[in-house]
């Protein structure tokens, strides 16, 4: 891996904790790496949102709140109900094809308890349903929330039972698409959504 998907896996494995400072001269000793490579990893991650500049401060681990991360998840509701929609309408018979697949997948990575399978398929389907979407603006604006949010989500995907929650939401999202049923995709997405939220904030 390079300097930016270490530092990235150290973020979301809790190596590197909200608002710890991230010293380059440090890291350069820690990844045995130039300063120049940390320099533009830093820079990868803070428009990942992972990491954010203080000014006279450097980098540090950016802190998302659970009601800052309930606030980006309800716009995400709204955006991700219109891609669902925009990709009920777009689907062709190869990607009706490609979701199916996703779907199995996603249940077999349940069924076998591979918990972090199945959190990757579940990025790829919503990367998937956005490219199907055709709604670029839309899929930037996706991109950026889950970005600054990602932390609250991985923490979310490796809670107990939550696979088996989310799992069917999915699987409605996939199937509401195939049908080419923009409206109940919309609802579908809509619906796991307003779950993330819940489960959200129940951590408060």
């Amino acid at each position: 891996m390079n300097v930016a998907d270490r530092l990235r896996a150290g973020i979301l494995a809790g190596d590197f904790v909200p608002g710890q400072r991230l010293v380059e001269a440090e890291l350069c000793h820690q990844f045995n790496s130039s300063r120049g490579t940390v320099r533009a990893a830093l820079v990868n991650l803070t428009h990942e949102g992972l990491v954010e500049r203080v000014a006279n401060r450097g980098a540090r681990v950016r802190t998302v709140t659970v009601e800052q991360a309930v606030a980006i998840t309800e716009v995400r509701l709204a955006v991700e109900g219109l891609c669902a929609y925009r990709a009920a309408v777009n689907v062709t018979d190869a990607q009706v094809d490609e979701l199916t697949a996703l779907g199995r997948q996603m249940r077999d990575a349940v069924r076998s308890g591979e918990i972090m399978a199945y959190s990757n398929l579940n990025s790829v389907l919503h990367e998937t349903v956005g490219a199907i979407a055709g709604q670029p603006v839309a899929a930037d604006v996706l991109a950026n929330l889950r970005a600054r949010n990602v932390r609250h989500q991985f923490r979310l995907a490796l809670r107990p039972g939550r696979p088996q929650v989310s799992l069917p939401e999915h699987l409605a999202i996939i199937e509401a698409i195939c049908a080419r049923d923009p409206e109940a995709a919309e609802r579908a997405a809509r619906r796991h959504v307003a779950g993330v939220i819940a489960a959200l904030r129940e951590q408060v």
